[in-house]
């Protein structure tokens, strides 16, 4: 069983930055995937970066240049730094922990989640 916990969502201005950072409490991320999601109401839940332990990443093609993940020094933090935001961006954004072997793009390839974190955009 993997816990995870985000934090560093917000409120922050168009442009501005934000760094994410996604915990996993009692295990480390050596045998996962770690993924990045987001999701606003009505709409369903969207890839937005994925990170092996090797550092091999994954983005969403039209977030590649604006946003960033990475793996701690630590072996249970991945981060996600992201940078020109844009009201669009607003959502809650989640951080997920799957099999490294399942399909990185979709929701369903993730076993593990986090609450989220809400973050917020103003134009």
């Amino acid at each position: 069983q993997v816990q995870l916990v985000e934090s560093g969502g917000g409120l922050v201005q168009g442009g501005g930055s934000l760094r994410l950072s996604c915990a996993a409490s009692g295990r480390t991320f050596d045998d996962y995937r770690i993924g990045w999601f987001r999701q606003v109401p009505g709409k369903e839940r969207e890839f937005v970066a994925a990170i092996k332990r090797s550092g091999t990443t994954y983005y969403l093609g039209s977030l590649r240049g604006r946003f960033t993940i990475s793996n701690g020094n630590a072996k249970n933090m991945v981060f996600l730094q992201m940078d020109s935001l844009k009201p669009e961006d607003t959502a809650v954004y989640y951080c997920a922990a799957g099999s490294p072997y399942n399909n990185y793009y979709y929701p369903s390839g993730y076993d593990y989640w986090g609450q989220g974190t809400q973050v917020t955009v103003s134009s």
